[in-house]
């Protein structure tokens, strides 16, 4: 952990996008309307998810761009929530701190539709007392259940504003809790995003699903941290093919070995290393014995060792074909690390180099002629462009922006 992870020319390109996320900071609070006579946004986060000794990596898309707000005037508070069967959390250290709150509920998805009603219970008299004491001007929730649902009784009782965000396809939370609870469960979402003030779609594709709930929503993606995940000057192998993702089935892992063995006898300097951990490691386990080149990595939490792990990567291969956002794509390119994967997902969006090579198949025969053809083309210019233009369309301060005009619409028009 007390490595240095960083060269002196990766220190001095640090130093310099400081100076430049500062320089933009400060330059965009004095060109804001009336900015030196605004008073500070007090912003209270809800969320179900953040980082934590367990697990570092959790929410970290929401703790990232709290300390971006702090440089454009935005005071932080954050509640995190987790129901008292699933046990004790440790806090872990990060920049803007949280405090964890567990509160009763029946378990499991028998107590999806309710568990809502819990929490504001559990929250009331803090929420109400750093309410008063002006501590937020507003709440922003992530997730309609259980946090949305608690802010929404939260502004029935206290008259407080609230935002939610919403991160997955299963918007109305009817998938998750079955047949016989799912209708419940979309009651009691509809109710939340109707009384939002704002809905924060992560995509297009998200805002599409709640198409026909009539509710307000805005497209804001999920941003980089392109300080941290940034070129660097890695030594690389002769070829390195890295895939970063839980080992589920509809993140394509057996796929891609499946594609890998037919790449290998073309290519058998090709190494590919894999990052994640799951229910399929097994499986793919027996697929890894066609596969020799293969090294796994279960965990790595440390985002400065993950952009080493990006930028010592020629090509990142992303499988899958169900992905709300695929903020592991984002990342390796800020890292100067191109893309491939299966054309027609959700992440075409977020490509910032041309997709040539992209295959037309969710097939590994597709999946193979797709790595051997991008492995052909000039990658480490592919990866400058898409490095370049994710720092100045998806960096954190760029996404924060739209993310405060939301703020100050729903402080100015609900006074």
């Amino acid at each position: 952990m007390g490595e240095r992870f960083c060269s002196a020319g990766e220190w001095s390109r640090i130093e310099a996008g400081l100076v430049s996320a500062v320089a933009t900071a400060i330059s965009t609070a004095i060109l804001a309307p009336s900015s030196m006579a605004r008073p500070t946004l007090r912003v209270l986060t809800l969320t179900p998810f953040y980082p934590n000794v367990a697990n570092p990596a959790e929410g970290c898309f929401i703790a990232e761009v709290l300390p971006f707000t702090q440089r454009m005037g935005i005071s932080n508070e954050v509640i995190a929530v987790r129901p008292f069967h699933r046990g004790q959390v440790l806090t872990e250290t990060s920049i803007i701190a949280c405090e964890w709150k567990r509160f009763l509920c029946v378990p499991g998805n028998l107590g999806l539709p309710v568990a809502g009603d819990f929490l504001a219970r559990r929250l009331l008299e803090s929420v109400t007392k750093s309410y008063h004491a002006g501590h937020f001007d507003l709440i922003h929730a992530h997730g309609a259940l259980p946090c949305g649902y608690a802010a929404a009784i939260l502004r029935e009782k206290l008259g407080i504003p609230f935002v939610v965000s919403v991160h997955g396809l299963d918007v109305f939370s009817e998938r998750q809790a079955g047949k016989l609870l799912g209708s419940w469960c979309r009651r009691v979402s509809e109710r939340v995003y109707g009384s939002a003030r704002s809905i924060v779609c992560i995509s297009e594709k998200v805002r599409d699903t709640l198409a026909d709930a009539s509710v307000k929503t805005t497209v804001i993606h999920n941003g980089v941290d392109a300080l941290m995940f940034s070129p660097g000057e890695e030594q690389k192998s002769p070829l390195v093919i890295l895939s970063v993702g839980n080992l589920i089935a509809t993140k394509g892992h057996a796929s891609l070995l499946r594609s890998l063995a037919q790449v290998l006898p073309d290519a058998p300097d090709c190494e590919l290393q894999i990052i994640g951990d799951g229910p399929e490691r097994s499986e793919l386990e027996d697929l890894q014995a066609r596969c020799p080149n293969v090294t796994w990595m279960r965990y790595c939490t440390d985002s400065l060792d993950l952009a080493r792990y990006y930028r010592a990567a020629d090509l990142f291969v992303h499988p899958g074909t169900q992905e709300t956002f695929g903020l592991v794509a984002l990342e390796s390119q800020a890292c100067g690390t191109p893309v491939v994967g299966i054309r027609g997902s959700y992440m075409d969006r977020i490509i910032l180099h041309d997709q040539e090579s992209w295959a037309e198949e969710d097939t590994p025969q597709s999946l193979a002629r797709t790595i051997e053809a991008a492995c052909s083309r000039n990658l480490p210019r592919l990866g400058a462009r898409a490095s370049r233009l994710a720092e100045e369309r998806l960096s954190w301060p760029r996404v924060f922006e739209r993310l405060f005009c939301i703020y100050r619409e729903v402080c100015v028009s609900y006074r």
